[in-house]
């Protein structure tokens, strides 16, 4: 690793320890069912997965989040603030140009009295320290996606289904074509749907899946079939919330106009609203920072609220200098259903360097 780099994230720490944060030293291997559990068998295609005879399956930490988190719910102090830095591990099949070992320096706040204000704080350290650096910050907030899915006139499973998969953008895409009739289900499955008896005739069975799991899946499929269409009126809504990019303020505004038509988002939009204030009160001008509907979604799938980044425009083939955001259910998720509401972000020491070496 580049002594730069660890130079660079060194001080970075440092500033986040000035900040309160204390810090925490999550280990390299990490169990690979708890990541797993949370974001299923996706995650294998972006980890490094290894066995151990006495630990069982484990990873190379893809990110910190999560081990801070365990840590934090297993005993930590409230409120609580921690800082780490060290190297994540992500497959790059996709894009081998890509690092697929790099640094990370991040810190994290964990604090149930204003979570406004906590976004503003993390936001605010993070603009500090990339002070002079000609990036372009965004925000968005997932929670307001995850309101109007929740919103959504449809049946629980299908709702269900949109919001697992609103990281995957073109999944998302699909199945709301199809659970609004505009992509009509495969020719196959129309046909498997409509057998008395779809084993009939069929192949010995070829995979992990029972005959019991696939009839149930069948089943699955046939109530779902049943089901009325999404009207055009709710997808042109969640379009419209995807398509917003602005200012903060007109970001805001825009929403409130939405909200008319879809009223389970009024509670996502007033936390947006105390946010704006909040970063407004740190002295960030939220006039000029801009939001965007649909930025988070590719991220690591906990963010449930705000997110943010800091991207380089003059320098569009390096990934964001840092990224972060809310991840509220995370924590209950991995507090046996005790909750805190958090929030955090991580930064690049490599990619300043990169930005601050001469043309």
């Amino acid at each position: 690793m580049n002594p730069a780099a660890r130079d660079k994230a060194a001080g970075l720490r440092a500033r986040f320890e000035a900040a309160g944060a204390v810090v925490i030293d999550p280990a390299i291997l990490q169990s690979a069912e708890i990541l797993l559990d949370l974001y299923g068998e996706d995650i294998r295609a972006r980890a490094y997965v290894t066995a151990d005879p006495a630990r069982g399956e484990l990873m190379l930490r893809p990110d910190f989040t999560v081990p801070v988190v365990q840590a934090h719910m297993q005993g930590g102090a409230e409120p609580a603030r921690y800082t780490y830095s060290g190297e994540v591990f992500r497959r790059q099949e996709a894009d081998p140009d890509r690092q697929s070992e790099y640094l990370q320096v991040g810190f994290e706040i964990f604090d149930r009295t204003d979570p406004a204000a906590a976004d503003a704080e993390v936001f605010a350290l993070f603009s500090d320290a990339l002070a002079g650096l000609r990036l372009r910050p965004v925000t968005g907030d997932i929670g307001v996606l995850m309101a109007a899915v929740s919103g959504l006139d449809a049946s629980a499973a299908r709702r269900a289904a949109l919001l697992r998969h609103l990281w995957r953008p073109r999944r998302f895409r699909a199945l709301m074509d199809r659970f609004s009739g505009k992509t009509p289900p495969p020719a196959s499955r129309a046909k498997l749907l409509k057998a008395r008896d779809p084993f009939a005739g069929a192949a010995p069975l070829v995979g992990k899946r029972s005959q019991a799991e696939i009839a149930s899946r069948i089943e699955t499929l046939r109530t779902d079939a049943d089901q009325p269409p999404l009207s055009r009126e709710q997808v042109a809504l969640v379009d419209a919330i995807l398509a917003v990019r602005e200012t903060m303020p007109f970001a805001l505004a825009r929403l409130r106009d939405i909200a008319v038509d879809m009223p389970a988002l009024t509670p996502a939009l007033d936390r947006i609203e105390a946010r704006l204030s909040a970063l407004s009160a740190r002295g960030i001008d939220v006039d000029a920072l801009d939001f965007e509907g649909s930025y988070g979604r590719t991220s690591m799938e906990y963010y449930d609220g705000f997110v943010f980044g800091f991207v380089c425009e003059a320098r569009p083939d390096l990934p964001p200098m840092a990224t972060g955001g809310r991840y509220d259910a995370l924590t209950e998720r991995l507090g046996a259903g005790q909750a805190i509401p958090a929030v955090g972000g991580v930064i690049r020491p490599d990619l300043i360097l990169a930005l601050e070496e001469p043309a």
